[in-house]
């Protein structure tokens, strides 16, 4: 594409955008627009009427797995029923897909529905495709399941300490989601996990050390928009990771001082925006060191303008995280939330709650003069030069054909599985239970996760292993628990999954996986506990002579805990955060960078 060269040499610093009645201009000291697809994004401009131009700075999602298909839930949120509808009624810029709103059942349908959105985008008359996008952390949040490559997730990227290994990962998740449509990925998460009963983050943090978080976020920069030719997206400015409330449901301060956020929480951003991001995602957190109005980041000025953009020198695309999050809805309503955003400086509104009640606000807010049409063609070539580098606005449909050879070949599934196997990180062995030997025994696997324990299961079944899978949940009922003690009566050998055990506010309000846990010590048998997701969990049952951590449940998490547990790999993870003791948040029971081996 002959635009690329310039758009590179182009910033939107040096882009001097001048309003006149038709629109965009370009000012002789800006690069002239040699290029046809920098010229068609500012003429495209110049021909869209207010109400186009609205609809290109929301970022919509629809029910269902096709673009033609009715769904009742799309038409008491949009007035009309299909995804396509959806497209047309309201020609957004961009789009989201969600696994758990019926948008994805395998990668054929995927990319088949992103042809069908695309066409639908182009069909409106302003020939401007959708950049689609979704939520591909992996770990944790991953939207897009097998057959694509699976990954471990962040943190347990941070445990592995390699920034080779997180760019492989971004550059193999990116080019998978490219083949079926889907040009930009709300990865990686930026943030630093310094608080270890954070509820909303955890390990889709790489780690609650700047420095690492800060190279690792660089690599993954580097893997999606490089190696893959996708857009990356650092989130959550401006830093989700010390806080006890989850922005889903509540409004989160962070009370860091000006150095603390400078030292802690700024370095991740700065390396991202180094590397060249091409698009950072707000939170909705209260940040008073940066801000003392009380205004979530999102609808801040002095955060958005004033520190990202002025002070951090970012030049791309702002998305705010979902409006339908509780945390921006409660203190204007949907209406001014919308307006403050962009008079922030947000570019993309992302899942309006209450699309047509804030398309119209925004609408009126420029037709009254309160945010000037100047200000909405910012935010519009910005998000136009993002679909021209990424390749979207002249090359918006995938061939389906091709998307199965692309999900998960033989050799991204290998490299994934040797990526993960760095990251099983040890923690204790004071009975020195491992490596297991080759001896035919019985294990009982028990404790969370339906799919996860039967994994392992799997697992160490190929290795020799009878197993019995008892799942519990993550607040077992006292007759889930009885039983798997009783099982393990029977058994050789018990591994035991936890899963946030120590939540008591949400997850197990009543503690019962730490009943879990212990019961099954009291027995007297081998126990093996196994933290599936945060690391902290051992804070709770510190008793457990055997405890390790995977960062993550996936499948190929779980075969690279069976191959640690019969001694195929060293375990060579370092904790990427500090374990402290339950209660003593400022007490380290297990440091940053311990782990054990043999």
């Amino acid at each position: 594409m002959p635009a690329l060269p310039i758009l590179r040499r182009l910033s939107l610093a040096g882009l001097a955008l001048a309003t006149t009645v038709a629109g965009v201009s370009m000012t002789a000291a800006a690069e002239p627009p040699q290029s046809p697809g920098l010229a068609q994004a500012v003429a495209t401009i110049q021909h869209m009427s207010l109400e186009e131009k609205v609809g290109q700075l929301f970022v919509l999602f629809a029910y269902g797995p096709d673009a033609n298909q009715p769904d009742a839930r799309n038409t008491t949120l949009y007035g009309v029923a299909t995804p396509a509808e959806v497209v047309a009624k309201y020609k957004p810029g961009g789009w989201i897909y969600f696994d758990g709103r019926g948008n994805v059942q395998n990668p054929t349908q995927v990319a088949t529905f992103s042809n069908q959105l695309q066409q639908a985008a182009i069909g409106t008359g302003l020939h401007v495709p959708l950049l689609i996008a979704t939520d591909q952390e992996q770990g944790v949040v991953t939207r897009i399941g097998p057959p694509a490559t699976q990954f471990g997730g962040n943190m347990a990227l941070g445990a592995a300490r390699s920034t080779t290994d997180a760019r492989t990962a971004a550059a193999i998740t990116g080019r998978e989601l490219k083949a079926i449509g889907i040009r930009q990925d709300y990865a990686p998460d930026a943030d630093v996990n310094v608080n270890a009963l954070n509820p909303v983050i955890g390990t889709r943090s790489f780690s609650s050390d700047p420095k690492l978080v800060a190279e690792l976020t660089a690599a993954q920069v580097q893997g999606f928009q490089r190696d893959a030719g996708i857009t990356a997206t650092a989130k959550h400015f401006p830093g989700h990771g010390d806080t006890v409330d989850d922005s889903h449901t509540a409004l989160p301060t962070i009370n860091h001082t000006l150095e603390q956020w400078n030292t802690i929480d700024a370095p991740p951003f700065k390396a991202a925006i180094k590397a060249g991001i091409d698009s950072i995602m707000t939170a909705h957190i209260v940040v008073p060191a940066l801000d003392p109005s009380g205004d979530p980041a999102t609808l801040s000025k002095p955060i958005l303008t004033g520190v990202l953009r002025k002070q951090l020198g970012f030049r791309g695309v702002i998305v705010t995280d979902g409006l339908e999050m509780a945390a921006v809805r409660k203190q204007y309503g949907d209406a001014e939330a919308a307006v403050r955003a962009i008079e922030a400086g947000v570019d993309q509104l992302l899942l309006p709650p209450a699309p047509e009640v804030q398309f119209n606000a925004v609408l009126d807010a420029v037709r009254s003069g309160r945010i000037s049409e100047r200000r909405i063609d910012e935010s519009l070539l910005r998000i136009l030069l993002l679909k021209l580098k990424n390749g979207v606005l002249f090359q918006p449909y995938v061939d389906v054909a091709k998307v199965p050879a692309a999900m998960g070949p033989a050799a991204s599934l290998a490299t994934a599985q040797q990526i993960v196997d760095k990251s099983i990180t040890l923690v204790k062995d004071d009975t020195k239970t491992l490596p297991l030997s080759n001896t035919p025994r019985k294990i009982l696997v028990t404790g969370w996760g339906v799919s996860t324990t039967q994994n392992l299961a799997n697992s160490l079944s190929k290795r020799g292993a009878v197993t019995t899978v008892a799942q519990t949940g993550a607040a077992p009922s006292d007759t889930a628990i009885a039983g798997s003690v009783a099982k393990a009566a029977e058994n050789d050998v018990t591994v035991v999954l936890t899963r946030k055990a120590w939540d008591s506010k949400v997850t197990d309000k009543l503690g019962k996986q730490r009943k879990l846990v212990n019961d099954l010590l009291a027995t007297g048998k081998p126990v093996i506990v196994v933290a599936v997701q945060d690391p902290y969990d051992i804070a709770y049952f510190d008793a457990a002579p055997t405890f390790l951590a995977t960062y993550g449940y996936a499948a190929v998490s779980m075969e690279s805990l069976a191959k640690a547990l019969y001694g195929e790999i060293r375990p060579t993870g370092k904790l990427p955060v500090d374990i402290p003791v339950a209660g003593q948040p400022q007490t380290p029971l297990y440091p940053f960078g311990h782990g054990m081996s043999w």
